[in-house]
């Protein structure tokens, strides 16, 4: 669970990369968000994926006063989705954005989960008295890293028959000095087959699941900025829910199976934050609060599941199919 969390807090990091973002700055406000747009956009929707699942390891709910503890760890992967990794920059769509080598010419160029390096670029003048050079930002993959992980506590509790209540947390953990993170969410779990008088006969347990999901952090980087300025920093949010539908056998000793077909929804808020003081003529006074970035996500998904089951302590893993698929396990503690 360390190595997930410590894993997670690298995602952030990366998304906090962003500073990067403030070298383009000097090329203009309405540049630097619409890089930094396309740049965010593929790790914001990675980590709406990954942070809404593991709500569930079965479709049989607890009884009254049943509970559990989780520890869950999501990796979601993304090494072969080259479409996520890199994006088309065409200096025709900036106003003063260029490529140092061949430039006016489109090329692609690395997004917060990429790994393409050494993409130099340029803003200059019309008079040409004025010329900055800067390396664009790379991403995830230049780090090795070929998935986005997610981790937290979560507790389910049984309460009248066929209703489970469940939340998850994460506490605010700082890291790198400079930035943090915390989680928490809330869900719901109904069992439609506990209404069914030959309830503890059937061989399968049907559930529906809804969970939301909130995740904050903010990442200051005012000492290692390369503009002038004060309380630099990124400010980021991630809400999401699951809607799932699940079925599991039940009345197997020790092992069971479940699967699950659902719905995940989510939006993030990255708001790049504080006072920037760049010179050039694109960028000529003290700007505030510069830009936000948001992307919405949403699709369908697919799980399948086994839980094994030692008296007190459990085991469960699954994999989950979606637009960024998901391989999540937990280790459990529960009581009936």
């Amino acid at each position: 669970m360390k190595k997930v969390i410590l894993g997670f807090a690298l995602v952030f990091v990366t998304v906090g990369k962003a500073q990067d973002l403030n070298d383009i700055l000097v090329s203009g406000v309405e540049d630097a968000e619409q890089f930094a747009n396309s740049y965010l956009s593929p790790v914001s929707e990675g980590i709406i994926y990954s942070m809404s699942n593991g709500w569930y390891n079965t479709a049989d709910a607890k009884p009254l006063g049943g509970f559990e503890i989780s520890i869950i760890g999501n990796m979601t992967g993304f090494k072969n989705k080259e479409d996520k990794k890199a994006f088309l920059l065409d200096p025709a769509d900036y106003k003063n954005l260029d490529f140092v080598n061949n430039p006016g010419q489109a090329r692609n160029v690395a997004t917060a989960l990429g790994d393409i390096e050494g993409v130099n670029v340029f803003v200059e003048d019309e008079s040409g008295l004025f010329r900055e050079e800067f390396e664009l930002p790379t991403g995830l993959s230049a780090e090795n890293l070929n998935f986005i992980p997610s981790g937290y506590i979560q507790a389910s509790v049984g309460l009248i028959k066929g209703l489970e209540v469940k939340a998850r947390f994460l506490p605010k953990i700082k890291f790198d000095d400079d930035a943090k993170i915390q989680l928490f969410g809330a869900g719901l779990q109904y069992d439609f087959t506990k209404m069914l008088p030959a309830d503890k006969l059937l061989p399968v347990a049907i559930s529906a699941v809804i969970g939301y999901t909130n995740l904050n952090g903010d990442y200051d980087f005012t000492e290692s900025s390369t503009i002038d300025g004060s309380d630099q920093r990124i400010e980021a949010s991630f809400k999401t829910w699951n809607f799932s539908a699940v079925v599991s056998t039940k009345n197997i000793p020790i092992i069971n199976f479940y699967g699950g077909v659902g719905y995940i929804t989510g939006k993030s808020n990255i708001d790049m934050l504080g006072t920037y003081e760049a010179n050039g003529p694109f960028f000529s006074e003290t700007v505030v609060d510069p830009f936000s970035v948001s992307k919405n996500a949403s699709g369908v998904s697919a799980n399948l599941g086994t839980k094994l089951k030692l008296g007190f302590f459990r085991l469960n893993a699954e994999y989950n199919i979606s637009e960024f698929s998901t391989f999540t396990f937990g280790v459990n503690f529960g009581f009936r």
